[in-house]
């Protein structure tokens, strides 16, 4: 009989929106050829060595990730977000991630004030506590890192 114990690590949320399922083959030009699997597997690396593990979510669709936020709001104690096209587009999400009452870090592969003017404004920024943005994958490791400092002072703080 094998017993498996729940995890007890503090977790991390790690959210993702529409396309990005489709991560190294949809415009690898724009986003890279690194696939959602790896960035994943490179926040969760992050979160592990400090003690940390990590919830992935994507969706496709914004109710789906206003539900995740919901859903993490008493499970989670810091997220990185990276919500697509839905950053340029969503207060809905804005209003969810007001409710999250813990460090958020926004996340974009490519710079979007580098893009398309539609791109230059973000709903989430105004609730995030950092915004990483044109670091490719390795912009999900460095929110990560960020999102740990902002986690640890703020224990220390206690």
């Amino acid at each position: 009989m094998t017993i498996v114990e729940p995890h007890t690590e503090p977790e991390i949320l790690i959210l993702n929106g529409p396309n990005l399922n489709l991560l190294g083959e949809r415009e690898p030009e724009i986003y890279g050829r690194t696939t959602l699997a790896d960035i994943e597997a490179m926040c969760a690396d992050t979160a592990a060595e400090a003690g940390l593990s990590v919830r992935c979510i994507q969706s496709n669709h914004e109710g789906g990730l206003i539900d995740a936020v919901h859903d993490a709001r008493h499970s989670t104690v810091g997220a990185v977000i990276n919500a697509g096209a839905y950053t340029h587009t969503s207060l809905a999400l804005h209003d969810a991630l007001k409710s999250y009452d813990h460090p958020i870090i926004e996340v974009h592969l490519s710079n979007p004030h580098a893009r398309e003017a539609v791109r230059h404004h973000s709903y989430l920024s105004p609730v995030a506590a950092a915004v990483i943005a044109g670091a490719g994958a390795q912009g999900y490791v460095h929110a990560g890192e960020i999102l740990i400092d902002l986690l640890t002072n703020a224990k220390a703080k206690l």
